[in-house]
């Protein structure tokens, strides 16, 4: 499989790349068997850039990326996972939910200090069983997570000692790259505005459906040489299943005008020949400054079809034809 670079630095990834949130059960339980399955499908077929974090099953899915890739050699792949979220053991009855199914017994607190991020670091080696962390991530750092008062105080820890932690880390060698984690723009703009970011890992904010990155958070990271990995390219299920009765965007079920829009899309597909998660999935590698696109999931069967979407040829032509705020009234 090809890859790219990450920013300026001399690490390269996957054009597509794995996601840990569903083998730590996120929404239905992923047992152990299903998560070394659909790992080693991911393996079998090129990915060697895999993205976890500490809060996906609340220690889990680090665990069981460290223990399917122990046995791998070290230079063979790149390995992510995140910052932000501090674990404490608590009885299985305290256990918060955060729409993990048999997550660790663990509740969490936000730190994104210099003690914090050095913390979670430590802790994330532990679980993973490895002695190597490639890139960094600040996970959820902003309003869409933490609403606009606790997000001031996060931003301030991270500006004041946040950044310092993770650019000590990569000088010593400990991390070769670091970034955000997020599923917004804003917080984005704010961060890279006042510091350099190798890459920001960016759910459902530049997909068919959704350009909010196009405006600003593009031309800004052509600029800093900030590299983006793409995650949530079907924005909840929505344009992999089409505009069907029950269909999700943004975690939430679609409303008409989403419907509609989706719809509209579906039919420019059927025109071209092929299927609108193809071009869907296919999208954002399109644009330069994006390195990879993530695509997770704790079934072997659906990363393999979703895989098989990048082998389906789509026109570079066919990608202006999605604008997703006019494709309604181009086909009206």
């Amino acid at each position: 499989m090809k890859k790219r670079r990450v920013g300026s630095t001399a690490l390269e990834i996957t054009e597509v790349s794995f996601g840990g949130a569903a083998v730590g059960g996120l929404y239905r339980a992923c047992p152990r068997e299903a998560a070394m399955q659909t790992l080693q499908v991911a393996w079998d077929t090129g990915l060697r850039y895999f993205d976890t974090a500490p809060f996906y099953g609340f220690g889990l899915s680090e665990r069981r990326f460290g223990d399917f890739l122990r046995d791998k050699p070290r230079d063979s792949y790149v390995l992510s996972t995140k910052v932000g979220r501090l674990f404490r053991p608590v009885p299985e009855d305290q256990v918060p939910d955060h729409s993990y199914v048999d997550p660790l017994p663990f509740a969490l607190d936000y730190d994104y200090s210099y003690d914090g991020i050095m913390r979670s670091v430590e802790f994330s080696y532990a679980r993973l069983g490895l002695n190597r962390i490639d890139i960094l991530f600040v996970h959820d750092i902003g309003v869409y997570t933490h609403g606009v008062e606790k997000t001031k105080l996060h931003f301030r820890q991270l500006m004041d000692g946040g950044l310092k932690a993770l650019e000590e880390l990569k000088s010593s060698k400990v991390i070769s790259a670091y970034g955000l984690g997020v599923n917004e723009v804003q917080i984005c703009l704010d961060v890279l505005r006042q510091a350099p970011l190798d890459c920001i890992l960016l759910a459902s904010r530049y997909s068919l459906l959704d350009r909010t990155a196009e405006a600003e958070l593009l031309p800004l990271c052509r600029q800093r040489q900030t590299s983006l990995i793409i995650g949530g390219v079907f924005n909840s299920g929505i344009l992999a299943t089409g505009p069907v009765p029950g269909a999700h965007f943004d975690y939430l079920p679609a409303t008409q005008t989403i419907l509609d829009r989706v719809g509209a899309m579906e039919k420019i597909a059927a025109e071209g020949g092929y299927p609108l998660a193809a071009a869907a999935f296919q999208f954002p590698l399109h644009e330069p400054v994006v390195a990879s696109v993530l695509t997770g999931t704790a079934k072997p069967a659906n990363l393999a079809r979703n895989l098989q979407l990048l082998d389906i040829p789509v026109p570079e032509t066919e990608f202006a034809k999605y604008d997703p705020y006019t494709v309604v009234q181009k086909l009206g």
